[in-house]
Protein backbone atom coordinates (compact mmCIF):
# COMPACT_ATOMS: atom_id res chain seq x y z
CA UNK A 1 0.00 0.00 0.00
CA UNK A 2 1.25 3.44 -0.87
CA UNK A 3 2.54 6.00 1.57
CA UNK A 4 1.50 9.63 1.40
CA UNK A 5 3.86 11.97 -0.36
CA UNK A 6 5.81 14.61 1.52
CA UNK A 7 3.86 17.86 1.99
CA UNK A 8 4.76 21.05 0.16
CA UNK A 9 6.22 23.69 2.46
CA UNK A 10 3.98 26.25 0.77
CA UNK A 11 0.78 24.45 1.84
CA UNK A 12 -0.99 26.43 4.54
CA UNK A 13 -3.70 23.86 5.30
CA UNK A 14 -2.44 20.71 7.01
CA UNK A 15 -5.77 18.88 7.24
CA UNK A 16 -9.12 19.49 5.59
CA UNK A 17 -12.40 17.73 6.41
CA UNK A 18 -15.20 18.02 3.87
CA UNK A 19 -18.72 16.81 4.72
CA UNK A 20 -17.25 14.32 7.17
CA UNK A 21 -19.79 11.95 8.70
CA UNK A 22 -19.05 8.97 10.94
CA UNK A 23 -21.21 5.91 11.53
CA UNK A 24 -20.93 3.13 14.09
CA UNK A 25 -22.75 0.33 12.35
CA UNK A 26 -26.00 1.84 11.08
CA UNK A 27 -25.93 4.64 13.68
CA UNK A 28 -24.87 8.12 12.58
CA UNK A 29 -22.55 9.53 15.27
CA UNK A 30 -21.29 12.75 13.63
CA UNK A 31 -22.66 14.51 10.57
CA UNK A 32 -21.37 16.89 7.89
CA UNK A 33 -18.25 18.34 9.52
CA UNK A 34 -16.23 20.84 7.46
CA UNK A 35 -12.90 22.00 8.90
CA UNK A 36 -9.60 23.46 7.70
CA UNK A 37 -6.65 22.92 10.08
CA UNK A 38 -3.77 25.35 9.33
CA UNK A 39 -0.18 24.24 9.71
CA UNK A 40 1.67 25.08 12.93
CA UNK A 41 -1.38 26.20 14.82
CA UNK A 42 -3.15 24.73 17.83
CA UNK A 43 -6.80 23.90 17.19
CA UNK A 44 -9.06 23.02 20.12
CA UNK A 45 -12.22 20.94 19.89
CA UNK A 46 -14.71 21.81 22.64
CA UNK A 47 -18.28 20.81 23.40
CA UNK A 48 -20.38 18.69 25.76
CA UNK A 49 -19.88 14.96 26.22
CA UNK A 50 -21.15 12.84 23.34
CA UNK A 51 -20.90 15.52 20.67
CA UNK A 52 -18.30 13.73 18.54
CA UNK A 53 -15.10 15.64 19.36
CA UNK A 54 -12.94 12.56 19.89
CA UNK A 55 -14.65 10.70 17.06
CA UNK A 56 -13.66 13.45 14.61
CA UNK A 57 -10.14 13.62 16.06
CA UNK A 58 -9.64 9.88 15.52
CA UNK A 59 -10.70 10.23 11.88
CA UNK A 60 -7.60 12.31 11.18
CA UNK A 61 -5.23 9.38 11.60
CA UNK A 62 -7.77 6.65 10.87
CA UNK A 63 -7.89 5.32 14.42
CA UNK A 64 -11.60 4.67 13.87
CA UNK A 65 -10.52 1.98 11.40
CA UNK A 66 -9.70 -0.10 14.47
CA UNK A 67 -13.31 0.02 15.73
CA UNK A 68 -15.53 -2.72 14.37
CA UNK A 69 -18.41 -1.31 12.34
CA UNK A 70 -17.04 2.23 12.15
CA UNK A 71 -17.48 3.89 8.78
CA UNK A 72 -16.45 7.31 7.47
CA UNK A 73 -18.15 9.26 4.71
CA UNK A 74 -16.95 12.47 3.15
CA UNK A 75 -13.33 13.41 2.60
CA UNK A 76 -10.27 14.20 4.69
CA UNK A 77 -7.16 15.49 2.98
CA UNK A 78 -3.69 15.72 4.50
CA UNK A 79 -1.69 18.33 2.62
CA UNK A 80 -4.11 17.86 -0.26
CA UNK A 81 -4.13 14.05 -0.40
CA UNK A 82 -7.20 12.00 0.53
CA UNK A 83 -6.19 9.86 3.52
CA UNK A 84 -9.06 7.42 2.95
CA UNK A 85 -7.92 6.38 -0.50
CA UNK A 86 -7.56 2.62 -0.68
CA UNK A 87 -3.85 2.84 -1.49
CA UNK A 88 -3.00 4.88 1.64
CA UNK A 89 -1.33 2.81 4.34
CA UNK A 90 -2.92 3.72 7.73
CA UNK A 91 0.22 2.72 9.62
CA UNK A 92 2.33 5.11 7.56
CA UNK A 93 -0.31 7.78 8.04
CA UNK A 94 -0.10 7.39 11.82
CA UNK A 95 3.63 8.01 11.68
CA UNK A 96 2.87 11.38 10.12
CA UNK A 97 -0.12 12.15 12.34
CA UNK A 98 0.74 11.06 15.88
CA UNK A 99 -1.58 10.62 18.86
CA UNK A 100 -1.37 11.39 22.57
CA UNK A 101 -4.18 9.79 24.56
CA UNK A 102 -6.22 10.88 27.54
CA UNK A 103 -4.46 8.50 29.90
CA UNK A 104 -0.68 8.52 29.78
CA UNK A 105 0.46 5.15 28.44
CA UNK A 106 4.25 4.90 28.76
CA UNK A 107 5.85 1.53 28.15
CA UNK A 108 7.17 -0.33 31.20
CA UNK A 109 10.63 -0.10 29.61
CA UNK A 110 13.14 2.58 30.55
CA UNK A 111 12.54 6.25 29.83
CA UNK A 112 15.26 6.00 27.18
CA UNK A 113 13.68 2.96 25.53
CA UNK A 114 10.25 4.62 25.46
CA UNK A 115 11.74 7.00 22.91
CA UNK A 116 14.29 4.72 21.26
CA UNK A 117 11.91 1.81 20.69
CA UNK A 118 9.35 4.00 18.93
CA UNK A 119 12.04 5.49 16.70
CA UNK A 120 13.68 2.14 16.04
CA UNK A 121 10.54 0.37 14.82
CA UNK A 122 9.93 3.30 12.49
CA UNK A 123 13.30 2.86 10.85
CA UNK A 124 15.38 5.57 12.50
CA UNK A 125 19.06 5.14 11.61
CA UNK A 126 20.65 8.21 13.20
CA UNK A 127 22.24 9.01 16.57
CA UNK A 128 19.77 7.53 19.07
CA UNK A 129 21.20 9.35 22.10
CA UNK A 130 20.74 12.66 20.30
CA UNK A 131 17.20 11.81 19.24
CA UNK A 132 16.20 10.77 22.77
CA UNK A 133 17.57 13.99 24.24
CA UNK A 134 16.04 16.18 21.53
CA UNK A 135 12.62 14.55 21.89
CA UNK A 136 12.63 14.87 25.68
CA UNK A 137 13.77 18.48 25.44
CA UNK A 138 10.99 19.33 22.99
CA UNK A 139 8.50 17.78 25.39
CA UNK A 140 9.96 19.90 28.22
CA UNK A 141 10.80 16.91 30.40
CA UNK A 142 14.54 16.44 29.76
CA UNK A 143 15.75 18.35 32.82
CA UNK A 144 13.52 16.22 35.06
CA UNK A 145 14.60 12.83 33.67
CA UNK A 146 18.12 13.25 32.26
CA UNK A 147 19.73 11.60 35.30
CA UNK A 148 17.36 8.60 35.34
CA UNK A 149 17.00 7.58 31.73
CA UNK A 150 17.37 3.90 32.69
CA UNK A 151 14.45 4.06 35.13
CA UNK A 152 11.07 2.74 34.04
CA UNK A 153 8.76 5.19 32.34
CA UNK A 154 6.14 4.08 34.86
CA UNK A 155 8.22 5.52 37.71
CA UNK A 156 7.42 9.08 36.64
CA UNK A 157 4.60 11.26 37.93
CA UNK A 158 1.40 11.50 35.90
CA UNK A 159 2.38 14.79 34.32
CA UNK A 160 5.87 13.55 33.51
CA UNK A 161 4.44 10.38 31.99
CA UNK A 162 2.20 12.43 29.72
CA UNK A 163 5.13 14.57 28.57
CA UNK A 164 7.14 11.36 28.02
CA UNK A 165 4.30 10.17 25.77
CA UNK A 166 4.46 13.48 23.91
CA UNK A 167 8.22 12.99 23.49
CA UNK A 168 7.60 9.48 22.17
CA UNK A 169 5.06 10.82 19.69
CA UNK A 170 7.42 13.45 18.33
CA UNK A 171 10.43 11.11 18.20
CA UNK A 172 9.11 9.69 14.93
CA UNK A 173 8.97 13.23 13.52
CA UNK A 174 5.28 13.59 12.66
CA UNK A 175 3.73 16.61 10.98
CA UNK A 176 0.67 16.68 13.24
CA UNK A 177 0.05 15.73 16.87
CA UNK A 178 -3.47 14.79 17.97
CA UNK A 179 -4.19 15.10 21.70
CA UNK A 180 -7.34 13.57 23.17
CA UNK A 181 -7.92 15.31 26.51
CA UNK A 182 -4.24 14.98 27.49
CA UNK A 183 -4.65 16.88 30.76
CA UNK A 184 -7.91 15.47 32.08
CA UNK A 185 -6.17 13.25 34.64
CA UNK A 186 -3.48 15.76 35.62
CA UNK A 187 -3.14 18.19 38.52
CA UNK A 188 -3.09 21.96 37.75
CA UNK A 189 0.71 22.28 37.86
CA UNK A 190 1.21 19.36 35.46
CA UNK A 191 -1.51 20.77 33.22
CA UNK A 192 0.31 24.08 32.97
CA UNK A 193 3.54 22.28 32.02
CA UNK A 194 1.78 20.34 29.26
CA UNK A 195 0.18 23.55 27.99
CA UNK A 196 3.58 25.29 27.95
CA UNK A 197 4.98 22.30 26.06
CA UNK A 198 2.23 22.61 23.46
CA UNK A 199 3.06 26.26 22.88
CA UNK A 200 6.71 25.37 22.27
CA UNK A 201 5.81 22.48 19.97
CA UNK A 202 3.63 24.72 17.82
CA UNK A 203 6.79 26.13 16.28
CA UNK A 204 7.34 22.77 14.53
CA UNK A 205 4.04 20.90 14.60
CA UNK A 206 0.33 21.29 13.98
CA UNK A 207 -1.60 20.33 17.12
CA UNK A 208 -5.27 19.40 17.51
CA UNK A 209 -6.51 19.00 21.06
CA UNK A 210 -9.83 17.74 22.39
CA UNK A 211 -10.58 19.31 25.75
CA UNK A 212 -13.53 19.66 28.13
CA UNK A 213 -11.71 22.56 29.77
CA UNK A 214 -12.83 25.79 28.10
CA UNK A 215 -10.21 27.78 29.98
CA UNK A 216 -7.55 25.51 28.55
CA UNK A 217 -8.89 25.98 25.04
CA UNK A 218 -8.88 29.75 25.46
CA UNK A 219 -5.31 29.69 26.82
CA UNK A 220 -3.56 27.41 24.35
CA UNK A 221 -5.40 27.40 21.02
CA UNK A 222 -5.28 29.63 17.97
CA UNK A 223 -8.62 28.33 16.67
CA UNK A 224 -11.51 26.60 18.36
CA UNK A 225 -14.19 24.30 16.96
CA UNK A 226 -17.36 24.04 19.03
CA UNK A 227 -19.32 20.81 18.65
CA UNK A 228 -22.78 20.04 19.97
CA UNK A 229 -25.21 17.11 19.74
CA UNK A 230 -28.91 16.76 19.16
CA UNK A 231 -31.32 13.94 19.87
CA UNK A 232 -32.35 11.59 17.08
CA UNK A 233 -35.69 9.90 16.50
CA UNK A 234 -34.08 6.63 17.59
CA UNK A 235 -33.30 8.00 21.05
CA UNK A 236 -29.59 8.53 20.48
CA UNK A 237 -27.52 11.64 19.75
CA UNK A 238 -25.70 12.85 16.67
CA UNK A 239 -22.82 15.30 16.91
CA UNK A 240 -22.28 18.24 14.60
CA UNK A 241 -19.96 21.22 14.26
CA UNK A 242 -21.71 24.41 15.36
CA UNK A 243 -18.99 26.99 14.83
CA UNK A 244 -15.29 27.20 14.01
CA UNK A 245 -13.22 30.38 14.17
CA UNK A 246 -10.30 32.11 15.78
CA UNK A 247 -10.35 31.34 19.49
CA UNK A 248 -10.88 34.95 20.53
CA UNK A 249 -13.97 35.09 18.30
CA UNK A 250 -15.45 31.86 19.69
CA UNK A 251 -15.06 33.02 23.27
CA UNK A 252 -15.81 36.71 22.87
CA UNK A 253 -17.97 37.23 19.78
CA UNK A 254 -19.45 33.91 18.62
CA UNK A 255 -22.00 34.04 15.83
CA UNK A 256 -24.21 31.19 17.00
CA UNK A 257 -26.51 31.20 20.03
CA UNK A 258 -25.52 27.60 20.83
CA UNK A 259 -21.91 28.75 21.12
CA UNK A 260 -22.76 31.77 23.25
CA UNK A 261 -24.73 29.57 25.62
CA UNK A 262 -21.94 27.01 25.91
CA UNK A 263 -19.00 29.36 26.48
CA UNK A 264 -21.06 31.36 28.99
CA UNK A 265 -21.70 28.18 30.99
CA UNK A 266 -25.46 27.92 30.38
CA UNK A 267 -25.08 24.25 29.44
CA UNK A 268 -22.40 21.64 28.95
Amino acid sequence: MANLSEPSVTTRIALKAERLSVYYGPTLAVRDVNLDIPIREIVAFIGPSGCGKSTVLRCFNRMNDLISGARVEGRITFHGEDIYQRQVDPVSLRRRIGMVFQKANPFSQSIYENIAWAARINGYQGDMDELVETSLRKAAVWDEVKDKLRDSGLSLSGGQQQRLCIARAISIQPDIILMDEPCSALDPISTIKVEETMQQLKEDYTIIIVTHNMQQASRVSDRTAFFNAEATNQGGKVGFLVEYDRTEVIFNQPREQYTRDYVSGRFG
